[in-house]
């Protein structure tokens, strides 16, 4: 993991095309603390998934995309942010940046 993206505020995952885990920045280590940390680099992210989950990956592996969406889990909002990287012109892997989203997290609606 690049020195700037270590210490972020924000889980980092990345994978290969296949699923299994490239890097992880401190964040998304201590965020799967009790499944290994950064023990699962070089592990599937098929094996830290159950279903549906596990069949979305697939999917999104197969047919690489965005995947956005927001979760809550142990009290926290988060939002989950799933891409595709690139390396030129060929898809890499995914990346997976996961962040707690403030409960008073204003919005705006911004005009040109």
């Amino acid at each position: 993991m690049h020195k700037h993206f270590e210490q972020l505020p924000l889980a980092i995952t990345i994978s290969d095309t296949d699923g299994n885990i490239l890097d992880m920045n401190e964040r998304s280590a201590q965020t799967f603390t009790k499944r290994g940390g950064k023990a699962l680099i070089g592990k599937n992210l098929m094996d830290c998934h159950p279903e549906p989950a596990r069949q979305k990956l697939i999917d999104l592996l197969q047919n690489p995309r965005i995947n956005a969406y927001t979760i809550e889990k142990e009290g926290q909002r988060k939002l989950i942010y799933q891409a595709p990287w690139y390396d030129g012109d060929n898809v890499g892997g995914m990346v997976e940046l996961s962040l707690v989203l403030p409960d008073d997290m204003p919005h705006y609606v911004r005009k040109g």
